[in-house]
């Protein structure tokens, strides 16, 4: 049987909705796959995956998008930078450190390993900082940063369009996410 094929973002972590499909959905596979940022979409829309947990904002033309959760930015800086002592701290105060590491590398851990060697400062998502954290580098909050957000998304009108078994796999997995329980009625 095919496999139910689910990407995500870096910094989301699908294990417990993997657990419980896996209890209510045993004949079926679960293929799981890491993607950078930059590939998000294209993971859908060109049949990779058939869900995808993603980070807003995305151009959502022919996907639906569930929103689940924001994360908190923080500023990455090495262990011995002034800001290390703050609890938090502010855009105009990330600006004074001076021209930052550009985020979302696909190599997350260079661009990490750049800022451990005083290069510059990264602002990630705090889930992203928590996953790649090492000795020498903090995090802190961005206190007057927008949040990101955490989606679930999907081809809205797939071509060739979905069977009633890929749509069943679908509507499954959103319950999943969505809390519900086995024997709800809306799956």
């Amino acid at each position: 049987m095919d496999p139910f094929r689910l990407a995500y973002v870096r910094g989301v972590t699908p294990a417990k909705w993997v657990r419980i499909w896996e209890e209510r959905m045993r004949r079926i596979p679960i293929e799981l796959a890491r993607i950078d940022e930059p590939e998000q979409v294209s993971t859908l829309r060109d049949g990779r995956a058939d869900m995808a947990f993603v980070r807003l904002p995305i151009d959502r033309d022919g996907l639906h998008a569930i929103p689940l959760y924001e994360e908190r930015p923080v500023v990455v800086v090495p262990k011995d930078h002034a800001i290390a002592a703050a609890d938090g701290v502010t855009l105009a105060e990330v600006a004074e450190l001076g021209e930052p590491v550009h985020p979302f590398d696909p190599a997350v851990e260079d661009t990490l390993a750049l800022v451990a060697a005083g290069v510059g400062s990264v602002v990630v998502p705090q889930s992203v900082a928590r996953l790649h954290s090492r000795r020498d580098l903090v995090a802190r909050d961005v206190t007057d940063a927008e949040p990101t957000r955490i989606a679930l998304a999907w081809l809205s009108d797939p071509r060739p369009p979905r069977s009633g078994e890929q749509q069943h796999r679908i509507d499954t997995f959103i319950g999943i996410v969505r809390g519900r329980t086995a024997n709800s009625s809306r799956r």
